[in-house]
């Protein structure tokens, strides 16, 4: 009796951004081949809402999340508060998202991010959906905000607290994203997060075209890549790719409500 081939989610992917222009749809045939049959297409701001839209619409099984993307506060509007609340009341979207802080870049406006944080919360709260959270350097922060506004739980991005914080978001209903950073030997925080955390709590993505693994770290990043960080997770834990393949994809679906 043949055994089937693991099938992953990609629970976070940029599948609109320009670097795939030229050869979206190979990209994608190189995922499915390699066991990537579902998406998670969040957007980033006002400006690409329909588009990711579209892109879900035309694979099946996969879902979008719509939101503004703390990087791109400064070019939003507060007006587009109101038209994501509208697109939200639209129906057909799996998450508020990709929204959140972000610590990183020098001289941004943290005082803008929280508004437009909290704005989306409130929204989550309104609609009863998850919310997809970048926290680049700003867990506690982060934490703080969700701990006032009690969203239904989702996906911590790109996940790279402490383990203090992880248990935090976990304790809030969130799922924690590992991708290609958790595939480089020098990340070794991330690396005995992924070990030593339940496996009911993490989710894989690819986060493409951003955070090129470790195998081609200064390519563009592929979604099929989700089916090779499933192996590098698997090592980490000790367990085989089947049982991180279906432990998940479930815990992507659960945290975002997909069915």
């Amino acid at each position: 009796m043949s055994v089937a081939a693991p099938a992953f989610i990609d629970s976070h992917i940029h599948l609109d951004a320009g670097e795939f222009d030229a050869d979206r749809d190979a990209v994608i045939e190189r995922a499915m081949a390699a066991g990537v049959t579902r998406f998670v297409i969040p957007a980033v701001g006002a400006f690409n809402f329909e588009r990711v839209r579209e892109l879900a619409a035309g694979l099946p099984g996969s879902v979008c999340a719509l939101g503004i993307h703390p990087l791109f506060v400064d070019a939003a509007k507060e007006s587009d508060i109101a038209a994501l609340r509208a697109e939200l009341a639209r129906g057909g979207v799996c998450a508020v998202g990709e929204i959140g802080l972000d610590g990183f870049i020098e001289g941004a406006d943290h005082a803008r991010q929280d508004w437009f944080f909290v704005e989306q919360l409130k929204l989550a709260r309104e609609f009863d959906l998850p919310v997809i959270v970048h926290v680049r350097r700003a867990q506690d922060r982060v934490l703080k905000y969700l701990r006032r506004h009690r969203p239904r739980g989702g996906i911590a991005h790109a996940f790279n607290g402490s383990l203090q914080q992880a248990n935090i978001f976990i304790d809030l209903g969130f799922k924690l994203g590992f991708g290609g950073a958790m595939t480089y030997s020098g990340s070794l925080r991330i690396r005995e997060l992924a070990t030593r955390l339940p496996l009911e709590s993490l989710v894989l993505e690819s986060d493409a075209p951003d955070i090129p693994p470790a195998w081609s770290p200064r390519e563009r990043n592929e979604p099929q890549n989700v089916a090779r960080f499933a192996a590098v997770l698997a090592e980490l834990r000790g367990v085989d790719v089947g049982t991180i393949a279906s432990k998940t994809t479930a815990n992507a679906m659960t945290a975002l409500n997909i069915v």
